[in-house]
Parts: C-alpha cells; structure tokens; sequence
C-alpha cells in the first residue's frame, strides 16, 4: 500500500512537473509572437502509447485548448489555428509584425491530425552564409519559433564550430594566427566547413569565435525546449595544411581545384583510415559536447563538390566504415547525417556500385541520407532507395539567394504524396534544404505541412495561405494567389536564376551560368496578377506588402529583356538614337526597381551590411566584415572566378550600386563606340567591369535598411509607367 501511494505521488509529482514545464514554454512562445492574446491559450501534454507526433484543437470555456504528445507538435497545433482560424502568418523574419484578430475565433469542432513522419529536417550549410552569417539572437529567436509552428524536428545547428575547432587545433599543436588563417570569412564559412575552401578573408577575428559559441549556445537550448534534435558537427577529415609539418607522417591529401579558387586556397583531408583521425574526431566531439551538449546526431559530408582522393570501392567502403566507427567510438549512441548532394553534383563519378559501397559499409539505421535535391532529381529513385539506409526527402527551392519566383506545388505535392507511399520502409521523414530564404516562402510552409494528416488539397492550400496574405480583407488577393499557384508556380528553381539586369552586360544571352533569366510563363499574365494585389491597398498584413514588392520585382525584371533586346536590335542596325533612348529606358527600369525593393527592409542590402559591421568591435573589424558580406553577394571570392554573382538578388542598393553601375557603364561604352564607328571591345569592357565589380566589395558607403515609401504606392506609380509595355 505505501509502495502504491508513492507511485501515486510520484506520478502527480512528474504530472505537475512537465504541465509547469509546457506552460512555460508554450506561453512564451505566445508572448513572443502576440503577448495580448497569450492568456487565452491553454496547453496540455498528452502521454499515451501513440509514438507518432499529434495534436488536438478545441475550444473550452472560452479559451483555445491545445493538446499534443510534445511542445513541437502543440506548437504546429497553434500554427494550425493561426493559419486556419485567425488568418495570421507568422514569417521567419523578425521584423516582420504578426497581425492578429480583436477578438479569437473559437474551434467550433474539435480537429485532431497526426504527422505521417516524425522526422522534419531543416535548413542547408548554405543558408549559414547567404542567410545568417551575421544573425543576431532576434533574428535567430522568430526563425525558431518559425521552425517550431512548422513542426522542424531535425534543424541543422553549426552556428559557433570555429570556437571548437580552434581549441582542437591549438591543443594539437598550431598557433592562434594558423588557426585563425585557415578559417574563411563569415560568409564563408559553410564552404569551409564542406571541405571547399581554406584561408579566404583570414584571418577569423577571435572576437567572432566568442560571439558566435555563446550565440550557439542560446540557439541550441531553445531548438532543445521545442523537442528540436538540432544535428550538430563531427569530424569529417577536413585539416588544415599545417597539420603535416606537425605529423609529417600522416596521410594528408591535398583536394581537387574549387570554384575557381587559387591553389593557396585548396583544403586538405586526412585519410580516415589514418589513425590521426580518430584521434581528431575524439577531440573534437568531447569539447564539443562540453561545451553545447549533444543530441548524438551529427552531420558529416567528406567529399562534397571536391574529388574522392581514391574511387576505388573498397576505397570509398573504407572511408565510410572507417568515419563512423570513429564516432561510435566516442559516442555509441551516434548517427550520421550526410546530404547526397555529391551523387547529384557530381554524378558521372558517383556511380552506382561507389553509392552502394560507401552506404552499405555503415550499419543500418547509423547513415541518415538527406535526398537533396527531391524538386528535380530524385535520388531515391535512382539507388533502390538508397540501398536500405533511412533517407529524408527534401526541398531545395533556391540557390544562393536568387530572388526569382520558382517553385512547382503540384508537382511538389505529388512527389511528396508518392514516396511516402511507394519510397520503403526506410523513408525517415521530410525535409527543406533551401540555400537562402528568399521570395518564395510559401513553397517551404507548404512541404511541411504534407508532413501531417489532413493536410488540405493544393487549391485549398493555397486559398489558405492567400487569406493569411490579406486575402481575407480582399477577394482579389485570393485570385491573385490563384492565379499565381496555377499560371506561374508551374516550374521547380534551378541553379542561377535571376532577372537579366542582374546579369554581367552584354548585347545577347548571358555570361556563363550564373544568371539565368528565362522563365515558363508568360509576363503579361504577372503583370496582370500584381495588378490584382495592389486592389487590396496598403492593408495592415506584412505579407501583402511583402508581395506587392516581390511580384514587382519579378514582372519588372523580366521587362528588362524586352528592353535589352530593342537596345541590341538598334546598336545592331547602328541606330544611334534608338540606342540612347533604350539605354536611358533600361537606366530607368534599374532605378524603378531599385525603388520599389526600398520599400521593403527584406529587399534591401540595408540590413545585410548594417547586421555585418555590427559584429566588428572596431572600425577595421566592421570593414572587414563589410567586406565580406558585399564579396558574397558579388564576386563571391577571388576576381573573375566561375561563381561571379552566383548569389545575386534583387536588394535595394545592390540593384542601384551594382548592377545599374554595370549597365550603365556597358550602355555608355557601346554608344561611345559607336559614335566613333569603331567596335566595341569587349575585352577591354569585361577587364574594366571586373576591376569595378572588386572595387565595389572594398567600399563602405552606407544603405538604409528601407526608404519608409509605402510599396502600393510606388507600386501602383510603376504600374502606370509601364502598363504601355503589356498592352
């Protein structure tokens, strides 16, 4: 009898606990995103025998009862009843205000939904420089409540690694100013964490190693509070090159030429079956895990976008093998997480048979495979679905920022529904892998809700999410979203899309594959669709702002390749005058769009610059840093390399500064030319274009984070500026 009425009290105990537990979690997550409406919530964790994720929804005495079997899926209850019953969306940006009804809607009938996968994955190395080099706790604060409200389970977290590597790097023998010179600039960094490029923008000013592991620190144990597995780093063989004059004996290989990058800049990688490696690995994961705990997944990829030192098999078999015992050696609970980019990247390699003997040499169930590229190739498809080992299904969607409007839901939803229905048993989940946020968010919200039952059909979706964007307060809104999810969401993103005027001059096509501007609709039907939004006026809803600016962009971009190509039909038939007046039409277009992007803080390089010279604690740290977040979003390394405006976007300021700058400058010379009946020399033009393109990365003019113009006013300005063209 004592024995049972312990039990009793100890349950109650535990009860009393965790309820004290959710309420403080759950309750500051509503104080953070809408503190007026915060007390009328009321959460409750369930415990039953159901291991899959779920939540219920329903109204009692007058507040809003939300249940689940952990804090994540309570929260993806509450998003449910924001996006469903309030018409709220809470975005990933934390300037953006969350716009919530006077009075709550109550749950008339209860609803209850179950995920079909428990595994939701987020977030790519990328987006850790084209997104959040230089993030602040705010920043990261709103995208991980974002992540909980959208039912992220598995986010990847490598903010604040360098501040472990250089404690490793200096107990095995390097110096502070090695260490720090092997590391990148900011923006860099995830590059140099996948074994891409060392010693770019070095050194790493200490300063930055204690910003960014005490910054780690609070983002892991907030992902922890929401029943987040954050998947953290382990060694993947990367080394610096001065590790051979301290074990001259170690077999360290130098690898493959990257991203046009000079030899000095090559990374190195310490064969796995050297025992120096395990030896790092040891290091590294115990002062990791002392200093940000562990949740004993790690991700891990060896050879991404650079050449296996060996393609033998056995070869390949042995690295695998010999990179996972190292971690169960110190942490036998562990699992690797490795994306499978490299078999799409680089394809004519990856065979088959290397795929299956560099998978199967892990046991099963140790190797999780993020399929990375899902929108279009699906690898799973191609390798018996990853030869047994549990694989995660994810979205790409952007590369590099590019802000061009891309995406295919249809296709999307049919993807998703077919594999987890026909992809094994050992499908482990779905996931997002965007390379920056961007102008397409609603691809991404939408991927994770095909992770729940019940989810609505793509059309109803859709009207959801227009409703939540101010279609609630105007019908045309809720067509405008139509008609965009049926006529210009019909294709998936592809590596280098942008509008041509962010594209190097020239008088036809494009230079390489950086920009690519061609598109599957027609523009007219855009044109058509913004006017649409902009019948709603300046509404209180922060998306809809956002929009008007985004469809704005697009439609105006695309214009200018209809402007370009008159410009170069004049020059062609030594028109003069057309010339001039296409040049100063296409001037125009550049300073027009430019001003439109100021309207919004999110299409500003404002914001970019200003969080990027915030880290410095000196004037020559904030120009240091300056420098390398104008380098990324330009030339991206060194001068003329193969990834020039790679990760170009449509931002105020940079549209102005930048690409103008480069037009004007091309249109100038080639009327220059002309006039003097001579050809234009374009070899002078690209070494000049070059020269600026640098020069601009080395300047510290200032940008404001918008111009305070509201966007449907100069929106609907524009439109009667141009509507001539789409007659």
């Amino acid at each position: 009898m004592v024995r049972f009425f312990y039990s009793l009290l100890l349950s109650c105990l535990l009860v009393a606990c965790q309820s004290g537990e959710q309420n403080t979690v759950m309750h500051q997550l509503c104080h953070r995103l809408f503190p007026q409406h915060a007390s009328s919530f009321q959460f409750e964790l369930l415990q039953d025998s159901l291991k899959t994720d779920y939540f219920t929804l329903s109204s009692q005495s007058g507040k809003i009862c939300i249940q689940g079997n952990n804090y994540n899926s309570m929260a993806v209850g509450l998003n449910y009843y924001l996006k469903n019953y309030c018409h709220t969306h809470v975005s990933w940006y934390a300037s953006d205000s969350i716009v919530m009804p006077k009075e709550l809607p109550l749950v008339d009938t209860p609803v209850s939904r179950q995920a079909k996968c428990d595994n939701r994955f987020f977030l790519n190395y990328c987006t850790f420089g084209y997104t959040m080099p230089y993030w602040k706790w705010q920043d990261w604060e709103r995208l991980i409540d974002w992540m909980a409200l959208n039912g992220v389970t598995m986010p990847l977290a490598i903010t604040g690694q360098e501040s472990i590597w250089y404690k490793v790097w200096i107990e095995m023998g390097l110096s502070d100013e090695e260490v720090r010179a092997y590391f990148t600039g900011p923006a860099h960094l995830p590059w140099h964490r996948m074994s891409n490029v060392d010693y770019w923008q070095s050194p790493l000013p200490k300063a930055w190693l204690v910003q960014q592991e005490e910054l780690q620190k609070r983002i892991l144990a907030r992902e922890r509070e929401f029943n987040m597995t954050p998947v953290m780093p382990a060694f993947a063989g990367h080394v610096p090159a001065e590790l051979k004059k301290i074990y001259p004996d170690a077999k360290i290989y130098t690898m493959s030429q990257w991203g046009g990058f000079d030899e000095q800049y090559r990374s190195h990688f310490i064969d796995p079956m050297d025992s120096l490696y395990s030896v790092i690995q040891k290091c590294f994961l115990e002062e990791q895990t002392k200093i940000y705990g562990t949740d004993h997944i790690y991700g891990i990829d060896p050879f991404n976008e650079v050449d296996s030192p060996n393609w033998n098999e056995e070869f390949l078999s042995n690295v695998s093998k010999k990179i996972y015992e190292s971690l169960h050696s110190v942490d036998p609970e562990a699992q690797w997480l490795q994306m499978t980019w490299m078999f799409y990247y680089a394809k004519d390699k990856w065979t088959p048979s290397r795929i299956k003997s560099f998978l199967r040499a892990v046991p099963q169930d140790k190797l999780i495979l993020l399929d990375y590229y899902c929108d279009h190739t699906e690898i799973w498809k191609k390798t018996e679905g990853y030869y047994g080992q549990p694989y995660i299904w994810c979205y790409l969607g952007n590369f590099g920022g590019n802000t061009m409007l891309a995406g295919n839901l249809n296709d999307t939803d049919e993807k998703i529904h077919k594999v987890l229905a026909e992809g094994g048993q050992n499908v482990h989940g779905l996931g997002v892998t965007l390379e920056a946020f961007d102008v397409n968010p609603m691809m991404y919200e939408f991927v994770f809700d095909q992770a729940w039952e019940g989810v609505q059909p793509t059309h109803e979706w859709i009207a959801t999410w227009a409703k939540c964007r101010g279609g609630q307060q105007c019908p045309a809104v809720l067509n405008a979203w139509k008609e965009l999810y049926e006529k210009i969401y019909i294709a998936p993103s592809i590596c280098g899309q942008a509008v041509l005027m962010n594209a190097r001059p020239q008088l036809e096509g494009v230079q390489g594959w950086n920009t690519f501007p061609e598109y599957k609709y027609k523009n007219k039907d855009l044109w058509t669709i913004w006017g649409s939004l902009l019948q709603a006026g300046s509404i209180e809803q922060p998306g809809h702002a956002f929009d008007v600016v985004n469809v704005g962009r697009q439609v105006l971009g695309n214009l200018f390749s209809d402007y370009r190509a008159q410009f170069t039909a004049c020059c062609k038939r030594k028109d003069v005058k057309g010339a001039q007046e296409w040049a100063q039409r296409m001037d125009d277009l550049l300073l027009d769009v430019d001003r439109l992007l100021a309207c919004s803080p999110l299409f500003s390089i404002g914001k970019w610059i200003q969080d990027a010279r915030d880290c410095g604690m000196t004037e020559e740290e904030k120009n240091y840093y300056e420098e390398n977040a104008r380098c990324i979003l330009t030339i991206w390394g060194q001068k003329d390399t193969q990834l020039n405006d790679y990760a170009n976007r449509g931002w105020a300021g940079l549209t102005k500064g930048f690409y103008r700058e480069r037009w004007k400058r091309f249109t100038d010379s080639v009327l220059a030319a002309m006039k003097a009946h001579r050809s234009f020399d374009v070899k002078k033009f690209h070494k000049d274009i070059t020269d600026f393109e640098y020069e601009w990365t080395l300047q510290h003019e200032g940008f404001p984070v918008s111009s305070g113009e509201d966007a449907v006013k100069v929106a609907n300005e524009l439109r009667n500026k141009y509507q001539n063209d789409f007659r």
